[in-house]
């Protein structure tokens, strides 16, 4: 999907440099969402499960400042690389034990290597109720505009067929990794049958985006809230960053009494699976579900109850 601007006719377009979903302003216009049970605020957690390559590809490309300090040198970087894999050894066990604690049955963001070399979390995830979507290939792997589109339908179909073979089930869901996606990205996926994508960043409800073929929604997730960019790129103290989820919630739940809010926290075994971590989250998510009008589910479950809800409000 090309970006396409007309000057001349600036209020089509409402500020922004593309035609992927329609400008709407969370004011009194836009139309009320009502959660299950007149919840103020849905919670949705995503963990995410990537595997970071011992050699990177020819023609891949990641992001150069890759939290766990993942470089190129003449030597592997075996202190970055298993910094990386502490969340597939122990962190992911840690994190899923304090959601299952407060009653959240996370949504998990799983890449192809992960899918396919780690059988062992995959049958772990699946016994503890987990909606697995796709994630990519690696984290060593991202989408770009550098591909063809031919490249990245094949990208994005590995993708989804090894989470579909490890675990019998097409995933409906996508978060690409490091939120990496070209021009046409939210078409591609659309057409390879995903319903969500979690790359978005930008609401604090649920929106449909525009794609010519099938149908498919944003989940949007809180970007300062994401460990990775909270604890590893800003550097924020795990004092504050428990305060910022608690201090979140709080104003969503205020002001999810006029209009349902949507809070999508994604988080990094390798990071906040850490012992020093872990009781951060563990705190925050014990004062979040201590409030009433909070409704915890996974992405899909959020992105169907918005997609009824919607056939009622148009």
């Amino acid at each position: 999907m090309p970006v396409e601007r007309s000057y001349a006719f600036p209020e089509l377009h409402k500020g922004m440099d593309h035609d992927h979903y329609d400008w709407s302003p969370l004011n009194a216009t836009r139309a009320k969402i009502e959660w299950p049970n007149q919840a103020r605020v849905a919670l949705c957690v995503i963990v995410t499960l990537e595997h970071a390559e011992w050699k990177q590809p020819p023609d891949s490309y990641q992001v150069p400042n890759l939290a766990g300090g993942y470089g190129w040198g003449p030597f592997p970087d075996v202190t970055a690389w298993s910094h990386r894999e502490y969340g597939h050894r122990v962190g992911i066990f840690r994190v899923l034990d304090v959601l299952e604690k407060h009653g959240i049955k996370p949504t998990i963001a799983m890449d192809a290597l992960t899918a396919t070399h780690y059988p062992f979390l995959v049958r772990h995830c699946l016994k503890r109720g987990c909606e697995i979507i796709a994630h990519g290939i690696s984290v060593n792997r991202m989408i770009t505009s550098r591909m063809s589109e031919a490249e990245e339908r094949e990208y994005i179909r590995t993708s989804i067929d090894a989470v579909t073979r490890a675990t019998g089930k097409q995933p409906i869901g996508w978060l690409g990794p490091e939120s990496g996606e070209s021009a046409r990205t939210p078409q591609l996926l659309a057409q390879a049958g995903l319903r969500y994508v979690c790359d978005w960043g930008n609401d604090e409800q649920p929106y449909r985006m525009k794609v010519p073929e099938r149908e498919l929604h944003a989940l949007p997730v809180s970007l300062p809230l994401d460990d990775i960019n909270a604890l590893w790129d800003r550097h924020v103290e795990i004092d504050r960053y428990e305060a910022m989820i608690r201090e979140t919630f709080e104003t969503l739940h205020r002001d999810g009494e006029r209009n349902g809010r949507l809070l999508v926290l994604n988080l990094h075994p390798f990071l906040i699976g850490q012992p020093f971590r872990i009781g951060c989250l563990d705190a925050a998510l014990d004062y979040i579900v201590k409030h009433d009008g909070m409704w915890a589910a996974t992405g899909s479950e959020i992105i169907e109850w918005y997609r009824n809800l919607r056939v009622g409000i148009r």
